[in-house]
């Protein structure tokens, strides 16, 4: 699923990067870009699934729930270092035409680092409760999202504003939060369902993914909208339902393709989803940075399309590569303590 959201992402990016201004009201490029946005919120689910998993591992163990909380802050903080890292490697690659202030944009891992070290308080719930719990979480952050924006102007720091308030320069809490609660709720469910009755729940993920699909649009068109103002494209809470049904979707077609498509063999889309992370980090500086200026938004669209192929297959490549060292790195290390443990016991001996 990580994997994925990887390929479609690189897609986009791609397209949005480097496509002629007089193609972006053409088809592709909307295709491109509609298909585009669901891959940030395919990061954040799964960022969600993982903590469930997470937390659940340590209620399992018999961790006290201060000790559950402190492994999801953790996390939280691995992510908001990382995003410090990340944007000060943009900031250097690109300096000094880049402005210092690029330092301080919210982009997706902050916004994980945020979602994860709030939602960690639902350590103090069981598994199966969380369930409940972070899904109505989601509901709360994406119906808060119209709101949140009508006070944004209120908040004062432009840092917090970024944070918190619906935006289309950056990934802020409303409502992108919600996808994080949403997978917490999913991977909680995950945990706590029998291995035999997988299929099963598997087929109900599917229909209600089609179901939140329908009904929310339904929803959306109505001509009552409950809120003062809203933006469907920027904090529609119907638009995020809308995601939600097309990544339980996603999901439950990953789970077919895994258990009986492909199986264990090789896949280059799952091998972009074990990397993803590098991926993201090493693409952003290909397709943004000024290593490739000359061809920024100057190319057709099967020009685009060529870039897009390209990039896929380079990232597959760096993503072997990053395996493959990791493996070897790892035998090497085994290799070297069996060595040392063998000339200590022939020591001792």
């Amino acid at each position: 699923m990580r994997g994925l959201a990887a390929a479609i992402m690189l897609q986009g990016h791609a397209f949005h990067a480097f496509i002629r201004p007089e193609y972006r009201e053409q088809g592709p490029y909307v295709i491109s870009q509609f298909f585009g946005g669901i891959a940030p919120a395919v990061f954040l689910f799964l960022t969600g699934v993982t903590l469930a998993f997470r937390l659940a591992s340590r209620e399992r163990l018999g961790v006290p729930v201060g000790g559950r909380i402190l492994s999801g802050l953790r996390r939280a903080g691995y992510l908001l270092m990382l995003a410090v890292l990340f944007r000060l490697q943009l900031w250097l690659f690109g300096w000094p035409s880049a402005p210092w202030t690029d330092l301080l944009k919210v982009d997706i891992l902050n916004c994980m680092a945020l979602a994860v070290a709030t939602l960690s308080i639902t350590a103090v719930f069981q598994t199966s409760e969380r369930i409940r719990v972070c899904a109505a979480l989601g509901v709360a952050i994406a119906l808060a999202g119209p709101l949140v924006t009508q006070v944004g102007g209120m908040l004062g720091p432009s840092l917090l504003v970024d944070y918190l308030i619906p935006s289309h320069n950056a990934f802020s809490y409303f409502p992108w939060a919600a996808f994080v609660a949403f997978g917490i709720s999913v991977g909680s469910a995950l945990r706590v369902v029998p291995p035999q009755r997988m299929e099963r729940v598997m087929q109900w993920i599917a229909i209600s993914g089609f179901g939140l699909i329908l009904g929310s649009r339904f929803v959306a068109d109505l001509p009552y909208k409950g809120y003062p103002q809203v933006d469907f494209w920027l904090d529609s809470p119907w638009l995020i339902l809308i995601k939600l049904g097309a990544l339980l979707l996603i999901l439950s077609a990953s789970y077919l393709w895994n258990e009986h498509a492909v199986g264990k063999s090789w896949s280059w889309i799952r091998q972009l989803g074990t990397t993803s992370l590098l991926v993201y980090w090493v693409h952003i500086e290909l397709v943004y940075g000024r290593w490739v200026s000359g061809w920024k938004e100057s190319l057709s669209t099967g020009q685009v399309l060529v870039v897009a192929a390209c990039l896929i297959v380079l990232m597959v490549g760096l993503s072997v590569a990053r395996t493959h060292w990791k493996a070897l790195t790892s035998s090497a290390r085994e290799a070297l303590s069996y060595c040392f443990s063998t000339t200590r016991r022939v020591s001792g001996d």
